[in-house]
């Protein structure tokens, strides 16, 4: 891993961007956005490993569309969360930064969804979630298993997921742009 001091410390609606030599399935070449940070421990979503499904073809009750369902992380993978810019149209969100909310009343986005007044670029939803103990993500990233980016460097609902992590990477600087366009697997380089 590349060794480095955190410049930046986690705090919602950040983004945490893993480490080239970050082997761990789950996140490998992965950029997760942060929505809860707290001494009870961090929440976020991957934004860039798109799965093989539609939102419709998991919630049976819901329009067939074209919303993709992205992998959100290795924790309740089998409940489906969502991130949106859909604000107090959906009761209950969660903040998390600029006009970017998580969750909220399902029963209204349904409503949304059914209505068709929500388009693809102000949702996007994920099957499971990146769960972190408290003070676990701290250590992670004091280990350089993590880069945290700035909230407003990548638009989350709308930033190509297949090159996020090389744009990401790039944006990071010279001691990035060699990991930007290595192979997945170093044993094929």
């Amino acid at each position: 891993m590349m060794r480095h001091t955190p410049k930046k410390k986690a705090r919602i609606g950040r983004y945490l961007i893993a480490e080239p030599m970050l082997l761990d399935q789950s996140f490998n070449r992965t950029v997760v956005l942060l929505t809860e940070h707290n001494e009870e421990g961090s929440v976020g979503f991957v934004l860039n490993k798109p799965m093989d499904l539609y939102i419709h073809e998991l919630v049976p009750e819901l329009p067939e569309s074209k919303f993709p369902v992205f992998f959100g992380g290795p924790v309740q993978n089998d409940s489906i969360f969502y991130v949106h810019t859909l604000g107090d149209r959906v009761a209950d969100s969660i903040h998390i930064q600029g006009n970017l909310y998580w969750g909220g009343d399902f029963e209204q986005l349904k409503a949304l969804l059914h209505a068709g007044v929500v388009e693809s670029h102000e949702i996007r939803f994920f099957m499971g979630y990146s769960g972190w103990s408290p003070r676990q993500l701290e250590g992670e990233l004091e280990e350089s298993s993590w880069v945290v980016l700035e909230a407003g460097s990548i638009d989350p609902l709308n930033d190509e997921p297949e090159t996020l992590w090389k744009k990401v990477l790039l944006h990071l600087g010279d001691d990035y742009k060699i990991w930007a366009n290595a192979p997945k697997d170093p044993l094929l380089n």
